[in-house]
């Protein structure tokens, strides 16, 4: 509690330091003329600053030489009803202390409290219960919540507190054991679990997860709202799950006992999509059941799972489903000179046909994203699992993602939003940041890389144009809040929406173009490498691309970041001179960019200038620009190729 009541109090003195600066350059601007808003540089947090002090992270943006990060292993059975819609489920935490504090607290996330009275929504979710304790027990005690001091626990919303008998100190371990049953909401945790017409259940946000313990916040106590998503360390986790001998069970994590539950035939189907570069139907209508499985009728099997170094997990139990089954290459996984693959599952009903394909755009986007990104997939499967009646779009889980049937989308749409849940394997599920703050992180990352691999997949060059469309709409209309408000408390969904997807990957397409091509995608890579299986903070990637780009860029954090300022760059006029052609370029917005200058001549030939974003650094809104004499200019525009989203592109051309 005293690191938030520190986080907090820190947000009200920027806040009150902002408006101090901004009343201060107001009043300095009359006295020198400046005619717009400068940039003033960011604020540091001063948890931040001391994580650098403490050698945990650098100023460049790398991990520090003392950087560490808290580590469980968790095991979870868990016993499904279908008929009731209900689970019981145990687990035992193995949770290590790698930092150099001592805790004399542990936090926890409950994160089907939301469905619980009481609970901070916000949005609307059915009531349920949320996830009722049946036992709390830390190293072998057994807690109480009803104590009011002394070793107990305390449920906070989707949060729980617990006082252990004694501290836990560096390097130690602790074990925690919980027993607990509840019921599944239909539309769970805001459509990213629950279940459908009755041959369907997907699991996820079920089990008791600790927090984390980070080198910049310390425990992170934020609830989950079900608005922003979710922010976890890595873990290994071992999973069982009981449920009817009829059901099929896939999840995050190697199937173990494969062989065990699942019939010879459609064993031997699974593994040979496995090993195909084309598609296996490993389950179709006429094995749904009792036919998929070795159960007798009545029958019950229990599924078991084994996942490492991943920050969550999922499930998927259903009874007439398609299985269909391929595999990816990912490329030389290991550095043993060999070609890798991951496993490739696509789980869909008959009632959405247009996911015949998913399993090739689940391929695909795995391809592409291992090669884009650095980082190979390094996971034993992928699977997307058609869950129409849960959920209206998708949601990514490690190995695991669920998505809508798409029924009344085209295909292009299938691909764009299976591309982008299974991006997500890169970031947050390797390069894992803090999705209920910074949500901007992941998914404008995601929607970008979404971009991509559709430009890539369909040929189409314009592909990344639907992220600027998205935020210019937004910055038209004046409803946009600033990208780095915290996830949770935007003035309203399209606020949220354009300030965590759309504006954030257009800003990146906008640094691409900044900083030409070649830097961008070096800085890129290298933030992805320095941070894979790490906690990147924002302040972590804005170094990072400054220090690769050798350049200060606190002028272009501060205005796409922080601000809803737009640009609106424009021609004001083309003047004919003995000395040339006089070109006056003004700028009618307030975020300060590089002019992108092409003046075309009457014999078709044309230059092309780029103005420096340091003339309206320097608090001016107009700039000239003379062509050389003797050619007559026919035509001028401002960002031709349209690389930055200018709120009124109609003013960026003059023709004679």
């Amino acid at each position: 509690m005293k690191h938030q009541f520190l986080k907090l109090f820190f947000v009200v003195l920027v806040a009150t330091a902002c408006s101090q600066n901004v009343q201060e350059a107001t009043q300095n601007s009359s006295k020198k003329n400046i005619e717009r808003p400068i940039p003033y540089p960011i604020e540091i947090p001063s948890s931040y600053s001391e994580a650098i002090e403490s050698g945990t992270r650098t100023k460049e943006g790398k991990p520090g030489a003392n950087y560490w990060i808290n580590y469980a292993n968790y095991f979870i059975s868990l016993k499904l009803f279908p008929d009731e819609k209900r689970a019981e489920a145990t687990e035992t935490i193995a949770y290590v202390n790698n930092s150099p504090d001592t805790l004399n607290n542990l936090v926890l996330n409950l994160n089907l409290n939301l469905h619980k009275e009481g609970a901070i929504r916000n949005e609307l979710n059915e009531m349920t219960g949320g996830m009722p304790l049946s036992l709390v027990r830390v190293d072998n005690i057994v807690l109480s919540d009803s104590l009011r001091k002394g070793p107990r626990y305390r449920i906070n919303g989707t949060s729980l507190t617990i006082f252990p008998v004694k501290p836990l100190l560096p390097g130690e371990t602790v074990y925690l054991d919980f027993a607990w049953s509840f019921a599944i909401p239909k539309e769970g945790a805001s459509g990213r679990m629950g279940w459908s017409q009755d041959n369907l259940f997907y699991l996820a946000y079920f089990y008791p997860q600790m927090a984390v313990y980070d080198d910049v916040i310390g425990w992170h106590t934020d609830q989950f709202q079900g608005t922003a998503e979710f922010y976890a360390d890595f873990s290994d986790y071992t999973v069982s799950i009981k449920a009817p001998g009829n059901w099929l069970v896939i999840g995050t994590g190697n199937l173990t006992n494969a062989q065990e539950v699942l019939a010879d035939s459609v064993y031997d189907r699974m593994i040979k999509g496995h090993a195909s570069d084309s598609v296996v139907h490993v389950i179709n209508s006429n094995n749904f059941g009792y036919n998929a499985t070795k159960a007798k009728v009545g029958d019950s099997l229990t599924w078991k799972f084994n996942a490492e170094n991943v920050r969550d997990v999922a499930f998927s139990i259903t009874r007439e489903s398609n299985w269909d089954a391929s595999r990816a290459n990912v490329g030389d996984l290991d550095g043993d000179g060999k070609t890798d693959y991951t496993k490739i599952n696509s789980i869909w009903r008959n009632d959405a046909p247009k996911w015949k394909q998913a399993w090739k755009y689940a391929q695909n986007s795995i391809e592409f994203m291992s090669s884009f990104s650095g980082l190979k997939y390094p996971w034993p499967h992928m699977t997307s699992v058609e869950a129409e009646g849960i959920i209206r779009g998708g949601m990514e889980y490690p190995m695991m993602t669920i998505i809508s049937s798409y029924t009344r989308s085209s295909d292009k749409g299938l691909y764009g939003v299976v591309a982008h849940e299974l991006a997500h394997m890169w970031v947050p599920m390797m390069v894992n940041n803090n999705e209920r703050r910074y949500a901007w992180m992941d998914e404008g990352f995601t929607s970008f890389h979404e971009s991509q691999a559709s430009k890539e997949y369909f040929s189409d060059p314009n592909a990344e144009n639907e992220n600027k469309r998205g935020y210019l709409v937004a910055a038209q209309y004046g409803i946009e809040g600033e990208i780095m408000r915290w996830s949770d408390y935007h003035y309203n969904g399209w606020a949220y929406g354009t300030a965590s997807y759309s504006k954030p990957a257009a800003v990146l397409t906008t640094l691409r173009g900044v900083l030409g091509e070649e830097v961008f995608t070096k800085a890129y890579l290298e933030f992805m490498s320095r941070w894979q299986y790490k906690h990147p903070y924002p302040w972590d990637l804005w170094a990072t691309f400054e220090d690769v780009s050798g350049r200060d860029l606190n002028w272009f954090w501060r205005s796409w970041y922080f601000e809803t300022w737009t640009l609106d760059q424009s021609i004001e006029s083309v003047k004919e001179t003995k000395d040339g052609t006089l070109i006056t370029i003004k700028d009618l917005g307030n975020i300060p960019m590089p002019v992108l200058l092409k003046v075309t001549f009457e014999d078709l030939s044309f230059i092309e200038k780029t103005i420096s974003e340091q003339v309206w650094l320097k608090g001016k809104r107009t700039t000239t620009y003379l062509s050389p004499a003797g050619k007559k200019v026919i035509a001028v525009s401002i960002d031709e190729k349209g690389l930055f989203p200018d709120i009124h592109v109609g003013n960026n051309f003059w023709d004679k």
